[in-house]
Order: C-alpha cells, then sequence, then structure tokens
C-alpha cells in the first residue's frame, strides 16, 4: 500500500517533468524566435522581405499562411503583396476592411476562432481566393515611434484554436517584422535618391556636352578664320556659339533662383581674371587695343548682370489678364504643334507678388504641360477661389508621371524620361526634355514667397514605364481609336494655391 509520502514524491516528480518541458519547450520556441529575428531583419528588398516574413511566420506558428499589411498614408489604403502563379502582385483595400483594418484602426491584436461567426471578417476575400478561413490571430505593427504602420496576420493554426500564447508569440515576431519593413522603407528611399542623383549627373552631363563642344568649336573656328583673314565668314560662328552659350546661361540662372544666393567673392575672383586677360591682350595686341577693350567691357557688365541681386517688386496682379498673356505666349512660342488650351479664368481675381517671378513659376508650368502632351491633345488652365485661396490648376491630358518618379518630381534637375531616351529638342515640342529645373525653382520659390504647389498625376496605362515611348500623337497611337481614349489613360495636374 503506498504511503502519502509516497503520493507526495510521486506528485511532486510529475511537477518537476511539467516543468522541465515548460522550460524546453519556452527556449525552443525563443530560439526560434531569435532565428525568425535573424532572418527578416537580414533583408531589405521589399518584395523578398514579404515572402520572408510570411514563410518564417507559417513555421514558427504552424499556421497555413499568413499575412503583412502595410499602410499608405497618401491614399489610407492597406496593401499586401500576395502570390498569384509565379508572379506576385499587390492588393489593396480600406484602412478600415475586414480583421486587419479593424486590428490598424484600433492598435490591438484579435484572436478570433470562429471567423465566419465575427462581423469584423469579410467572406468575400475566401470566396476570391478559393481559401477557407477557420481562425485568425491579427497583431498590429508598431514602428519605433509607436506608431501603427500595418497589421500581420497568421491564418488556419494547424493544431487547433490560436490561444494568448500564440499572441505573445506573434507580438513578439512583429517587433522583428516593423523593424525590418522600416529599414526595406530607408533602403528603398536611398534607391531612389541614388537613381535621382545618377540622372541628375546623366543629365546634365548630357545637356552641357552638345553647347560646350558647339562653343569649343566656334572658337577654334575663330582663331583659324583671324589667321586666315577671312572675317566676313565669321557672323554664322558667332551666332551658333552665341545660341549656346545662352543655353548655359538659362541654366545657370536657374540655378541661382533655386538657390537665391550670389557668390559676389566668386564674382570678384572671376573678373580679376578678366582683367588680368585684359591686360595680357593689351600687351600682344596694341594694335587693336581699342577693339578688344570693348570686348573686355562687354564681358565685364555680363558677369556683373550674372552676379548682381534682383530686386523684388510685389504689386498686385490681376490674374486673367496675366495668364491671358501668358497663354498668347506659349501659343506663340509652341509653333507647330496642334494642342487645344483651355482656359476657365474667373475675373476680378488679384494677388499680390513680384511678376517676374509668377511669369517664371507659370510659364514653365504651362511649358511642362505643353511637352508632355501629345499632338491633338489638350491642356486646361483653371483660375478659382476656393477654402480661402485662389487655386491655379494646369491640368494636361498628357503621358503622366510614373509612380516612382512622382516621389523625385521636385528634387531638381530630374527629367521623367529615360536618360538613354532623352534628347535635348526645342522648347515646347512633345518630349522636349529640358534640364528638370523649372519645377524644383517653382518649389523654391513657394517656400520663399509663402504660396504652396502640389501635383496628382497618373501615368498613361498603355505606356507605364519609363522606356515606353508615346509616338507624340493621338491619331498616331496604336492603342486607342478616338481621343476620348487618349484623355481618360493618363494626364498630370499641378495646383498653385495662393492666400486670399
Amino acid at each position: 500500500m503506498a504511503t502519502p509520502d509516497h503520493h507526495y514524491s510521486k506528485e511532486r516528480s510529475i511537477g518537476r517533468r511539467k516543468e522541465d518541458w515548460l522550460v524546453r519547450d519556452n527556449i525552443h520556441r525563443y530560439t526560434q524566435l531569435f532565428h525568425v529575428g535573424q532572418i527578416i531583419t537580414s533583408e531589405i528588398n521589399m518584395d523578398v522581405l514579404f515572402e520572408v516574413i510570411m514563410d518564417q511566420t507559417n513555421q514558427i506558428m504552424d499556421t497555413e499562411r499568413s499575412t503583412v499589411f502595410l499602410h499608405d498614408d497618401k491614399s489610407n489604403q492597406l496593401w499586401s503583396l500576395v502570390a498569384t502563379g509565379v508572379e506576385k502582385n499587390e492588393i489593396r483595400m480600406p484602412e478600415d476592411y475586414g480583421v486587419a483594418g479593424w486590428v490598424f484602426q484600433h492598435k490591438t491584436s484579435l484572436i478570433i476562432n470562429n471567423p465566419y461567426d465575427d462581423p469584423r471578417f469579410n467572406p468575400e476575400v475566401d470566396e476570391k481566393l478559393g481559401f477557407q478561413t477557420k481562425n485568425i490571430l491579427c497583431i498590429p505593427l508598431m514602428n519605433r515611434e509607436r506608431e501603427c504602420i500595418g497589421a500581420l496576420e497568421a491564418l488556419n493554426k494547424n493544431s487547433g484554436d490560436f490561444t494568448d500564447k500564440d499572441r505573445e508569440l506573434l507580438t513578439s515576431i512583429s517587433h522583428y517584422v516593423a523593424v525590418a519593413l522600416e529599414n526595406s522603407k530607408l533602403y528603398e528611399e536611398l534607391k531612389l535618391l541614388d537613381k535621382a542623383k545618377e540622372r541628375v549627373i546623366n543629365h546634365l552631363s548630357h545637356e552641357l556636352k552638345t553647347p560646350l563642344a558647339l562653343i569649343s568649336g566656334v572658337f577654334g573656328r575663330i582663331s583659324r578664320e583671324i589667321g586666315e583673314a577671312n572675317i566676313a565668314g565669321l557672323g554664322k560662328t558667332i551666332n551658333r556659339g552665341r545660341r549656346n552659350v545662352n543655353r548655359l546661361l538659362e541654366l545657370q540662372e536657374k540655378i541661382d533662383d533655386i538657390l537665391n544666393q550670389r557668390s559676389f567673392e566668386e564674382k570678384g575672383r572671376i573678373i580679376n581674371i578678366i582683367e588680368d586677360a585684359a591686360s595680357f591682350v593689351e600687351e600682344f595686341r596694341e594694335e587693336t587695343h581699342m577693339q578688344n577693350e570693348e570686348i573686355l567691357k562687354r564681358v565685364y557688365r555680363r558677369i556683373e548682370s550674372l552676379f548682381s541681386s534682383e530686386e523684388i517688386r510685389m504689386e498686385k496682379i490681376p490674374l486673367n489678364e496675366f495668364l491671358d498673356d501668358l497663354y498668347t505666349e506659349a501659343i506663340s512660342s509652341m509653333q507647330g504643334r496642334d494642342l487645344t488650351i483651355i482656359r476657365n479664368f474667373e475675373k476680378e481675381i488679384l494677388i499680390t507678388m513680384d511678376r517676374t517671378i509668377l511669369e517664371k513659376v507659370f510659364l514653365g508650368l504651362i511649358k511642362n504641360a505643353i511637352e508632355n502632351t501629345p499632338d491633338e491633345g489638350k491642356i486646361e488652365i483653371t483660375v478659382t477661389p476656393k477654402d480661402g485661396e485662389i487655386w491655379i490648376d494646369i491640368h494636361d491630358y498628357g503621358v503622366g508621371i510614373t509612380p516612382q518618379n512622382q516621389k523625385m518630381i521636385f528634387g531638381g534637375f530630374f527629367h521623367t524620361q529615360d536618360t538613354d531616351l532623352y534628347s535635348s529638342k526645342r522648347p515646347y515640342e512633345f518630349n522636349a526634355g529640358g534640364s528638370g529645373s523649372d519645377l524644383l525653382r517653382t518649389k523654391s520659390f513657394s517656400e520663399r514667397y509663402g504660396f504652396s504647389v502640389d501635383f496628382d498625376s497618373i501615368r498613361c496605362k498603355f505606356i507605364p514605364k519609363d522606356t515606353d515611348m508615346c509616338p507624340g500623337k493621338i491619331s498616331a497611337c496604336s492603342f486607342i481609336t478616338e481621343k476620348s481614349g487618349c484623355f481618360s489613360s493618363g494626364g498630370s495636374t499641378f495646383s498653385i494655391k495662393f492666400p486670399m
């Protein structure tokens, strides 16, 4: 017959074995968690990261499926990447949709072991995917600033219902996931900056190469012509040189407007060089002293004009008259283009601004709209008072801007075409290019003079990539049969808002 001590000893032994099992189980789980954290945080490519998170979550949680949802601040949607066949497609839904939306909104984890009985669960997703959800564990994704950036969802636990222990484990995983997603986001932003920098360098190199080569040839020709005393043949050569110098001067003017600062020390240094050059020329060309002196004076005056500060003159400007004048100027400048520009101007709207600055802002935006709209297309310019502000919208029914380029559009010297396809054309031609500095200059002016600039754009669905080319004429497009097809496929709107 067993004694009480024997029963007590047996129970204590069972208790110790149970404790040992729990300790070993916890060690195993946290070892798994540590390895999962290492794997997840070592990946920074966003596309790959989604797959890694889902795979590792399924393994440690013993589930059939898991999903990462991220919040898009701009559209107020939750989005995810899901595998469909051999490709991954992006899915989007309202930020308050379904279980993930509820968790995101309330920043609270949720266990639902009978989803079809819960009003927060939307069975339409199961119907579309051909999947049967049996139970759900969803955790909010919180970043370092304790802001909710999305949700992590585990579906269909293989060994029964989800428990609070599962909640604790998935919450631990979510910390690694949030860090990895934030790092990946920073990595993507750095890649965009690198791409923008590369395009800036390539563009400036392209933009400077042709005029500088021509200028070099011009002055080589001048030297030869002077040597041969064939002065009469210099006219055309000098005109070519002057045109290309003006291209460089226009670029310099835009840079100067952006930086809003003048290097007087640099001005003095250059003028000293010119003065030294004058002495040098006078020493060796005494017989043409007066001619050289006049040339050097003109160079001196040009340098003064480049480095002198412009005076800002604020005045009340009737917007409808002002924009009508710019419209007339744009029409005369885009000779040969077949475009319709629609004007919707309310009369008697005045704004106080420097006229020269206003001309630079709106001529740049109108020119940008014309250059991105194919022939037979249209542009609308609208002026309306709204919400205590004056809104000027310039809307083109053109090719639009890709989502990636939209993030960099105000970066400066950034052209939306692929560098290999870029070519300088005459201003106002379709795909004319340009230095990409107009929008940065407009942004700089807006910050300096108290108005705002924003834009909205949809890339033409028929040419979604930078490398896809529009034929430049609606009737030449193989994707559509009527103009309306082009008008509804893409375009951009740039909005300037002035205080009333």
